[in-house]
């Protein structure tokens, strides 16, 4: 799993600062990558990656505001005109359907790959065999959703060294065996999956949050997660401002994953009044907080490596 913003700005585009995108890589896990939110010029950011937008599998809206729908029709579109032909879900409020059924079909946009729209209500809202997705309100001036994904328990580590000197072949049976399965050898000897399995692994957790004042809510799909996504558009002393455009501080956000018992957060969509040399006296405000805090950059990737998250150089 690995985390890549593509926009960390609040509002509208900077210098420093895209609209807000959030990429959840899951090239291992699936092949594809799943996007949260699609500002402005989000395919102008992908073409600074490695990204390939026919790999885009899931995109998940958290509210209508433009700064964080406004580049989804250029972003379907050019999905189309690259060549794209894998399905492609959207999920997001009541009005998304609406707004890009129109944007697409006033702009003449022919999209040939098929995509569904699917507006959501709290709950799960996507589940297979690998992960679940949730989504709950938050508090934001107009309705917006939080999402937590979280990967189902991965399949027990097999240990070879143990098949081999109970002589299973190499081959199929190892698999049933990882699969947790008993096997039986050509001689009539019964192995036990129990005897040459660990236990199962603990899968990930990741919590991505839309716009949002301090709430219940944040705290609720933030619970014992291993990365936070938490918006911080403004820090301790314009709190009066966050809270007049619902919004929260760089203290609400480390405050919801405190009592969430979270392991590590990371600050977005932040204001275009701070610049780079402020963000520094930012991180100093929440020092005291006993896990790691990054404040998210445009192109910004951490990657989670044997359970800890790891911050790649921009």
């Amino acid at each position: 799993m690995q985390l890549l913003f593509l926009g960390t700005g609040a509002g509208m585009p900077s210098k420093q600062r895209n609209t807000t995108s959030t990429v959840l890589k899951l090239l291992e896990e699936r092949g594809t990558f799943w996007m949260f939110d699609c500002g402005e010029a989000t395919q102008h950011q992908i073409l600074h990656t490695s990204l390939k937008p026919r790999k885009l599998e899931k995109l998940f809206i958290t509210h209508l505001h433009g700064d964080h729908i406004y580049g989804l029709p250029g972003l379907l579109g050019s999905r189309s005109f690259l060549g794209g032909e894998e399905p492609l879900i959207i999920y997001g409020p009541t009005g998304l359907k609406n707004w890009i059924e129109v944007t697409l079909a006033v702009s003449r946009t022919h999209v040939k790959y098929p995509f569904s729209i699917i507006e959501i209500d709290e709950g799960i809202v996507f589940e297979d065999e690998q992960f679940i997705v949730e989504a709950k309100l938050l508090e934001h001036v107009m309705p917006c959703f939080g999402y937590t994904v979280k990967q189902k328990a991965l399949a027990p580590e097999l240990f070879i060294d143990k098949t081999d000197a109970l002589g299973v072949p190499r081959g199929p049976l190892l698999k049933q065996l990882k699969d947790g399965r008993d096997v039986v050898l050509s001689d009539g000897r019964v192995i036990k999956s129990e005897e040459v399995t660990g236990e199962p692994r603990k899968g990930f957790k990741v919590t991505i949050l839309g716009d949002t004042k301090y709430c219940e809510n944040s705290i609720t799909l933030s619970e014992d997660a291993d990365v936070v996504v938490h918006e911080g558009t403004f820090d301790v002393e314009t709190t009066e401002l966050a809270r007049l455009y619902g919004h929260s501080t760089i203290v609400d956000a480390a405050e919801v994953c405190q009592k969430a018992n979270a392991r590590h957060l990371i600050v977005n969509h932040i204001s275009a009044r701070f610049l780079s040399s402020d963000l520094n006296k930012m991180l100093a405000q929440v020092e005291d907080y006993r896990f790691p805090i990054y404040i998210a950059e445009d192109f910004a990737e951490y990657i989670w490596v044997d359970g800890d998250l790891v911050k790649q150089k921009v």
